[in-house]
């Protein structure tokens, strides 16, 4: 996986308003740049592996980062509930990095997250890198969550799980436009089910080539969209370059 770079709010891809629309399950969702998910019907905002605290997580073990990642998520992430005011999000597990990240949280990256949860539902997902219940980050704990005709989990299930909205694999595409090969965070989706990209600011990215993705959806039948500077690009997942 590559690391991204960027540690604050990415203004660019955030200035253009009109998210790109895909359908899953006959139900309209709308991908946003920032990397959310929002259920229109449901006033749903979705987000996926946060890893709020990896700086400090890898600090702790020597790897020194700067310790900006958790503020930069927050206010990304704050830019997207201003924007569509849900009436529930759900974070799809891995939100911190390790399970000691809530009781490292500096007081205002904590009020900042109370904040967000003022008035609103807000479910956090079980992922791998935090399985446990945290204290003081509000909200409520799920191993899952069905709504609708889907189901919200972390790691996506291996062959056909019809209305699945998972994680954990953090997709990317590479793609060749004008002989200029490009790399971005995408939807992974066709109209069954979807794995949704890294939120975290200091999250990296795994290829939609790799073996991973062929057992969740089988044969290269889905679609990629990437994340553009100003706007979302759908390509055929057979259409995008190993990276």
């Amino acid at each position: 996986m590559t690391v991204n770079a960027a540690l604050r709010v990415p203004h660019r891809e955030l200035e253009t308003p009109t998210p790109a629309t895909t359908a899953v399950c006959g139900v309209d969702l709308l991908l946003d740049l920032s990397g959310a998910l929002y259920w229109p019907d449901e006033g749903a905002l979705v987000v996926a592996d946060l890893h709020l605290e990896k700086g400090s997580s890898f600090a702790a073990r020597g790897m020194l980062l700067p310790p900006y990642d958790t503020a930069a998520t927050l206010a990304r992430l704050a830019y997207v509930i201003a924007r569509y005011s849900p009436r529930l999000v759900i974070a799809l597990g891995d939100s911190f990095h390790d399970g000691g990240g809530p009781t490292r949280l500096l007081p205002h990256d904590r009020a900042a997250l109370a904040g967000l949860q003022r008035g609103r539902d807000f479910v956090w997902i079980a992922g791998n890198h935090d399985p446990d219940p945290a204290n003081g980050i509000g909200g409520v704990f799920a191993r899952s969550l069905s709504l609708g005709p889907f189901t919200f989990r972390h790691e996506p299930t291996h062959g056909p799980s019809d209305g699945e909205i998972a994680g954990h694999l953090h997709p990317s595409a590479r793609v060749t436009q004008r002989g200029i090969a490009v790399t971005r965070r995408c939807f992974a989706a066709d109209d069954r089910r979807m794995v949704m990209p890294a939120f975290g600011a200091y999250t990296g990215g795994l290829d939609i080539r790799d073996r991973a993705f062929a057992k969740v959806f089988g044969a290269q039948l889905f679609t990629a969209h990437l994340i553009g500077e100003r706007r979302i690009y759908a390509f055929a997942a057979a259409r995008c370059r190993a990276v």
